[in-house]
């Protein structure tokens, strides 16, 4: 039985996942880090959790917390983040720019690369520095 919650899949079969895949993948993986920040740090009362959590994982707001992680990635991180950032979306949310939502996808990418790896402490790591100020 594979266990979802401790992966460390191998790179050949993370590499045959679209960078699409990888970041749909790391979308969750990042909302649940947020929602989990947002109960534990209470950044927010039962009512306006959901408003919270959609303000951190809006394009806009990933695009400018990923500035802060940027310098930080390694080569093969770096890697990642740039096929997310390329990868051609259908269509582009109304509240985000071009720009915006291709580095959201990129974050979202590599946050699921890592997931898939199971790299929970650079995971944790990256996060941690998103969130610092916020």
């Amino acid at each position: 039985m594979t266990d979802y919650f401790h992966l460390a899949a191998s790179r050949e079969a993370i590499g045959q996942i679209s960078s699409l895949g990888l970041a749909h993948l790391g979308d969750a993986v990042y909302e649940l880090m947020v929602r989990s920040w947002l109960c534990l740090h209470g950044k927010a009362t039962a009512k306006g959790l959901h408003k919270a959590a959609v303000h951190y994982v809006a394009a806009p707001a990933q695009a400018q917390m990923v500035e802060k992680i940027k310098p930080l990635l390694t080569e093969e991180e770096q890697d990642v983040f740039r096929r997310g950032r390329n990868a051609s979306p259908h269509s582009i949310p109304q509240n985000a720019s071009r720009g915006e939502y291709q580095a959201a996808t990129a974050l979202e990418a590599l946050f699921g690369w890592l997931w898939l790896r199971g790299e929970k402490e650079r995971l944790n790591q990256l996060f941690e520095l998103m969130m610092e100020e916020a």
